[in-house]
């Protein structure tokens, strides 16, 4: 079996590709199935953001698997494989184990050691779980890369301080205008970027905020969080949104909309002719539609124009990362100890039981000559003695066995233990 990612990121495809591949919580489900339904892909979780979409999964052919996980995405987002595979990444074995690690650790996000992606992979890994895409391989893969990612979290300072992609929004926002306490900003969405969202344009001295959402409970909770801010935050549901924007000088779009909530007939409809609007849209998908660009005195940001903006972060950052490196090597390591000994797993078994047959047997007759009475009196106490030798003889070449990290070494040795005792084993993994 093959671990294997293939995928695109903020470093190989830009937003309006990223968009056309992204899948959402309520499609997950269906795209699993889907996945699962290959004849050579065994297991899958599928890691979307609005940086990244990746699909594990465990594959019995690394060339095969790997087409129709390309097939799948090319069938999903209508993107000829030709054109398609520009953007793509396909990572096997160790690399794949590395990534995912790296992804959960904040080194490969387009904020570096930002905090949001650790929470990201484990819902991932839960919704994978939910709707039965991992086995073995990949529970236990995903498992120990959000340990990964909390242990770099832990003893370096990678965390500390680092940017967040609606900190870097709020930040080129900043840079757009003199003073954000001057401005009207509204965001429409009440999740956690937006909760970050108001939390830097507080920081910056923005005293006017509107939230907009569908559901007003949801954004009345989110205001209530900043009730001590020395601010004006109002809410307004949905269908009050072009209202809100009209009288706004800056927006922020985050929601998990699948379509575009904003696009040109809608702004100018609502807008006066010339009037001054900066938009920053940091879902994928879109909620901004490309063509609001057209109209004067609109400006629309995404999430790919914000790498300017956290390239300093970044510099500073790096040596951070490399200690985060070093704590990933360490990771990577062990995991591939547990994965190579679960290539003797169904030899230790079958030898364990040839073993404990023949003692059973041998016990019986034993138990047998010495009578019912002294057999009935002392059994416990042989079947101890007999377990326990049992036991002792298979314990340290089984321990040795499983520690053996040379690969052909550790396939002759599996094969001349079945050819020594026999067995008939059968290699199984999930």
């Amino acid at each position: 079996m093959n671990i294997v990612v293939v995928g695109l990121s903020h470093k190989t495809a830009p937003v309006a590709v990223r968009e056309k591949l992204s899948i959402q919580d309520n499609a997950v489900e269906g795209a699993i199935a889907e996945l699962c339904q290959y004849p050579h892909v065994e297991e899958v979780s599928i890691l979307s953001t609005c940086n990244r979409l990746e699909i594990y999964a465990v594959i019995a052919d690394a060339e095969q698997g790997i087409h129709e996980i390309t097939q799948f995405l090319s069938e999903r987002s209508a993107y000829p494989i030709y054109q398609l595979r520009r953007h793509l990444f396909f990572l096997l074995h160790q690399d794949a184990l590395r990534h995912l690690m790296r992804v959960a650790a904040g080194l490969d996000s387009l904020v570096l050691g930002e905090g949001q992606i650790i929470s990201q992979v484990k819902h991932a890994h839960k919704l994978a779980q939910k709707h039965k895409g991992v086995g073995r391989l990949l529970d236990r893969l995903f498992k120990q890369s959000l340990s990964a990612g909390k242990r770099v979290r832990s003893n370096t300072n990678l965390g500390t301080g680092a940017m967040s992609i609606s900190s870097a929004a709020v930040e080129l926002a900043n840079r757009k205008v003199d003073y954000l306490g001057y401005y009207h900003c509204t965001i429409v969405g009440a999740g956690q970027m937006a909760r970050l969202l108001v939390q830097h344009l507080l920081s910056k001295g923005a005293t006017k905020i509107s939230i907009v959402n569908r559901s007003q409970e949801r954004a009345a909770e989110l205001a209530e969080k900043f009730s001590d801010a020395n601010a004006e935050l109002q809410t307004y549901p949905l269908d009050q949104m072009m209202g809100v924007i009209s009288q706004s000088h800056l927006v922020f779009t985050s929601t998990g909309a699948s379509e575009p909530i904003l696009d040109r007939a809608k702004l100018e409809q609502h807008l006066e002719p010339s009037q001054k609007l900066l938009l920053f849209d940091i879902s994928v998908p879109l909620n901004v539609a490309t063509d609001v660009g057209e109209l004067e005195g609109v400006l629309n940001y995404t999430v790919d124009d914000l790498k300017s903006v956290v390239a300093k972060n970044s510099a500073s950052r790096r040596q951070m990362a490399q200690e985060a490196e070093a704590l990933i090597d360490e990771e990577v390591a062990s995991f591939e100890v547990w994965w190579r000994s679960l290539e003797t797993v169904p030899t230790i078994n079958s030898l364990r039981e040839k073993v404990d047959s023949i003692r059973e047997q041998e016990l019986e007759k034993a138990l047998s000559r010495l009578g019912t009475e002294f057999a009935e009196k002392h059994q416990e106490v042989i079947e101890a003695l007999t377990r326990g030798i049992v036991n002792k003889i298979l314990h340290e070449p089984m321990v040795e066995l499983r520690a053996q990290e040379d690969v052909e070494m550790r396939r002759r040795t599996v094969q001349s233990l079945q050819r020594l005792f026999n067995l008939d084993t059968e290699q199984q993994y999930g």
